[in-house]
């Protein structure tokens, strides 16, 4: 059997930065949804669903990123060809890879991952292989040997961009590619268990949903508040649209959907931070049609400065991986500046943000849980602050 690595297995839970350092968690979304926000992609007209007895998987295509693979794909599905195959081989939280004409016979079980190949030249693009992204499987040193085969990234697994042929994106499913990803496997990675393609068909693509602040002026964004609403009281953010547009359109993109709702302050610093908003702390699993927000950020360092109640995105050592994670400062903290993206400030609550503080921990964690109950988007006709 080929193997089609290298793969890198997901992870679940967090990785809590040292005092004194901040990151956002290290979060694989292993919740719900599709990956990247329709508008910053050239979709066919058309989906593809792929039935199966753990349920549908819906994906879009990318004509314009490689005709030819969304072509012979196409093709492939009017044609019934993935009836009766199956999703053979999987990585927990990595990968799934089907396709494979020969996965219909059990009897060459030990050949799955070797049909359908040679047909295809590579078509590599600048598309990421990002959770959800559809790509061509390769035998390895060989990159024109893309055929039926495909594999879908559970998580991101962005260490293969350039090597492999990303034609397409899940739309709707991906929390059937999880389950299926972590079904019982072989000392070859093959599934078990047999996971058949039992139908598959077109529909018309709907149209694409609107995101939330996508448009609005960067000074119109400055008229916006969020007040979270915590089992210790209050605290009314305002923001710095003029530094920082895009943290803060992802900031009130994902208050205005309940994204933060259910989270909480999982990390307690006396006389440095409180952070939160960690989506991997969510009570809820994020809905499927909200998971096509959760894009990285790139940094927007600014001239603001990490002072006494300003709202600043942690990020992993990655200066671009800012996500869902924020802190507000607790005292002056230079060495934070131009390092970490500030994008806000208390404006009102402060108090509610000691109390936080003060809460008892176990290490930089707090014993009984903060939680962010719910946060709301209000609009004011000012802005309170002028840089």
């Amino acid at each position: 059997m080929f193997r089609f690595g290298p793969f890198e297995r997901g992870r679940k839970g967090t990785l809590i930065p040292e005092t004194g350092k901040l990151s956002s968690f290290l979060v694989c979304f292993l919740f719900a949804g599709a990956v990247c926000a329709q508008d910053a992609l050239d979709f066919g007209e058309k989906q593809v669903v792929l039935v199966t007895e753990f349920g549908e998987i819906v994906l879009e295509v990318l004509p314009a990123k490689a005709p030819n693979h969304v072509k012979a794909f196409l093709n492939r599905v009017r044609q019934g060809d993935y009836v009766g195959t199956l999703f053979h081989r999987a990585i927990p939280y990595g990968i799934v890879q089907g396709g494979d004409p020969l996965s219909r016979d059990p009897g060459k079980r030990d050949l799955y991952g070797t049909g359908g190949l040679f047909e295809l030249k590579s078509e590599f693009n600048d598309e990421s292989h990002l959770r959800g992204a559809v790509s061509a499987v390769l035998v390895p040193g060989s990159k024109d040997s893309a055929g039926s085969q495909f594999f879908i990234c559970v998580t991101d697994q962005v260490q293969l961009d350039g090597q492999y042929t990303v034609f397409g994106r899940v739309a709707e499913g991906i929390r059937v590619i999880e389950q299926i990803s972590q079904l019982a496997t072989d000392d070859q990675q093959r599934i078990i268990e047999r996971v058949e393609i039992v139908r598959t068909y077109e529909r018309e693509r709907p149209p694409s949903p609107v995101i939330p602040f996508a448009d609005t002026e960067v000074q119109e964004l400055g008229l916006y508040r969020v007040i979270i609403e915590t089992n210790l009281g209050d605290i009314e953010l305002a923001f710095f649209p003029e530094n920082a547009p895009e943290h803060v359109r992802q900031f009130l993109r994902f208050a205005e959907v309940g994204l933060y709702d259910g989270t909480t302050f999982h990390r307690v610093v006396p006389g440095f931070v409180v952070q939160g908003g960690s989506l991997s702390s969510r009570s809820e699993p994020i809905p499927e049609e909200h998971s096509q927000f959760l894009r990285n950020l790139p940094a927007e360092f600014n001239e603001q400065k990490h002072v006494r109640g300003v709202l600043s995105m942690a990020r992993g050592d990655d200066p671009n991986s800012a996500l869902d994670s924020f802190f507000i400062v607790l005292a002056p903290q230079p060495s934070l500046d131009n390092q970490y993206t500030v994008f806000g400030y208390v404006l009102k609550g402060i108090e509610t943000v000691d109390g936080i503080s003060q809460v008892p921990v176990q290490g930089e964690t707090p014993i009984l849980p903060v939680k962010v109950s719910k946060m709301r988007v209000v609009r004011t006709e000012k802005e309170s602050f002028t840089n």
